[in-house]
């Protein structure tokens, strides 16, 4: 999505006139990062932004300074402020988070049944999206119900932290956007996570969401070149020894 059209969204969802900070400016990019609004390699330009959200430059400035800290844009001298594309340490960095968080609140939080039912409904989308072929709509969809499932925790401290890891992880989806595969196969793991979680099984749920992370990550370094793709285990077989003439 081009630039404007992204500021344009911002202005038609009206502004927060009580809360002109920077950290409110820094919580509006992030969702639209996380949305995949913003690409990687997008100019945030100053002038643009400080006229759609009414802030000043100052302001504005402030809000660069929280995000680059989240590695979520970067600020390149004497060029400006770009949205980031992150590399194989921010994607490691990216699942250890989410590696201690997801788990954990799938098998504490309290899951009520208008939390299962929303959960369902996200995986209901998923499968739509993959029958439509639509990569966009199965990441959306992924990024839904991998946020639904911290919210479990009932922390808004937590729901804070994945809000900033999924802005990140939008940014590293981008990556696999001529990979459709990679968002197909795993619409049926966190359909299979999801009726887990129904069933009760919830240490199960919790083990198997570890092992899934644990896959995508590796996925995504090997996608990125960042380390070797691991050989089939057919290839991974030594050759059989000849079998001796009788």
């Amino acid at each position: 999505m081009p630039m404007n059209a992204a500021l344009q969204g911002i202005a038609d969802g009206g502004q927060a006139t009580h809360a002109h900070t920077g950290a409110w400016v820094a919580g509006v990019l992030r969702s639209r990062i996380s949305a995949g609004q913003l690409p990687p390699g997008t100019k945030l330009s100053e002038q643009k932004l400080s006229e759609a959200l009414g802030v000043s430059r100052n302001t504005l400035r402030e809000a660069f300074t929280v995000l680059a800290g989240e590695s979520v844009v970067q600020r390149i001298p004497n060029r400006g402020v770009y949205v980031a594309a992150p590399g194989a340490d921010d994607v490691r960095e990216i699942y250890r988070v989410r590696r201690l968080i997801e788990p954990a609140a799938v098998l504490w939080g309290d899951i009520p049944a208008e939390a299962l039912e929303g959960l369902e409904a996200i995986i209901t989308t998923a499968k739509d999206a993959k029958a439509a072929g639509s990569v966009e709509r199965m990441a959306d969809a992924n990024q839904e119900l991998h946020k639904a499932f911290v919210a479990l925790s009932g922390s808004g401290s937590l729901q804070e932290l994945m809000e900033k890891v999924l802005a990140e992880m939008r940014l590293v989806f981008h990556a696999m956007a001529t990979t459709p595969d990679f968002h197909s196969h795993y619409v049926e793991r966190n359909a299979a996570l999801v009726e887990q979680i129904r069933a009760g099984q919830r240490e199960e749920a919790a083990a198997e969401l570890r092992r899934y992370l644990d896959a995508a990550e590796h996925e995504l370094l090997v996608h990125i070149g960042a380390v070797p793709e691991e050989p089939s285990s057919a290839e991974a077989r030594p050759p059989e020894e000849p079998h001796p003439t009788k």
